[in-house]
């Protein structure tokens, strides 16, 4: 082959498209109550939720990476431990097991229910330097009066050297951002489902040999929680304040939750008995009626 025909394919071959930016503005708002703030967290920064029988799992991304199993009614910790996680964000129960995004090691982390002791470490499928694109909504910040927080202590990113958050790796880190990994995560069917920012994809995948089976774009550019309502699949999005009901078997967005300006940020989610749960990261555990 001569070097101008080898430049001529190399030219044509097509490029890895981005994730679209879907259009939202014409799928059907759901009427839901009014937000509550129902407790502070135990920790002072919860990135994650699990609705169980047994009471509501949070994952904390402050120091030690802590896990808690708290009460439904008023948030007393039943269960708390460290995890050999970090900066965790959503997490995960099955069989006394928990599966957590280790974000900013890339890697989604099946732990002990008991004792947070890693017991097998796997890369994240789609990790990577958060990018932007043409059209993302602006990034928004809590809006939870200072008062209502929970003290948060000071902390640098592990690794960094700098606290500096996954949004604003690449731009101040530049090539040596390492970039992050998995937030919400979901088990049904013995498949993990999960979603990841830096791709801006939800994906399901089978533990057994760690190979994804199916993915499909997300609405926004920082995707949080993840949650089943019967078959749908609802994620969350801390920048558009929002949260997108999916088919998980096309991706299709079939209907959202818009929450106010005023109401906490969401990060992580859960659903349990006709209820929406969330967390904002200052510290705030709220829900409202679906």
């Amino acid at each position: 082959m001569k070097r101008r025909e080898f430049f001529a394919l190399a030219g044509a071959a097509p490029a890895i498209a981005p994730a679209p930016i879907i259009d939202t503005s014409r799928v059907p708002t759901r009427k839901v109550g009014k937000v509550e703030i129902v407790y502070k967290s135990p920790g002072p920064q919860p990135n994650g939720l699990q609705a169980t029988s047994d009471g509501l799992w949070i994952i904390d991304q402050g120091p030690g990476n802590k896990a808690y199993l708290v009460t439904w009614e008023d948030g007393k910790v039943l269960r708390g431990f460290e995890t050999e996680t970090e900066r965790s964000s959503g997490l995960t129960f099955v069989g006394e097991t928990l599966w957590i995004g280790s974000t900013y090691s890339r890697e989604i982390v099946r732990c002990d229910a008991r004792t947070g002791k890693a017991l097998k470490r796997h890369f994240t499928p789609g990790a990577g330097v958060i990018y932007p694109m043409a059209g993302d909504p602006p990034a928004r910040s809590s809006p939870v009066p200072e008062k209502m927080r929970q003290p948060r202590p000071a902390r640098q990113d592990q690794g960094q050297g700098q606290p500096v958050g996954g949004f604003q790796q690449g731009r101040v880190l530049g090539a040596q951002a390492l970039g992050t990994g998995a937030h919400g995560q979901e088990w049904r069917d013995g498949k993990l489902w999960f979603c990841v920012p830096p791709s801006r994809m939800v994906y399901r995948l089978d533990p057994k040999n760690w190979i994804v089976e199916k993915q499909f774009p997300v609405a926004g550019n920082r995707p949080h929680g993840i949650a089943w309502e019967g078959k749908f699949l609802w994620v969350t999005d801390s920048n558009l304040n929002a949260f997108h009901k999916h088919d998980p078997e096309t991706g299709e967005i079939l209907e959202k939750i818009q929450l106010d300006d005023k109401d906490p940020l969401p990060h992580g989610m859960t659903i349990w008995q006709g209820w929406l749960w969330y967390c904002d990261d200052v510290g705030i555990v709220c829900r409202l009626k679906m």
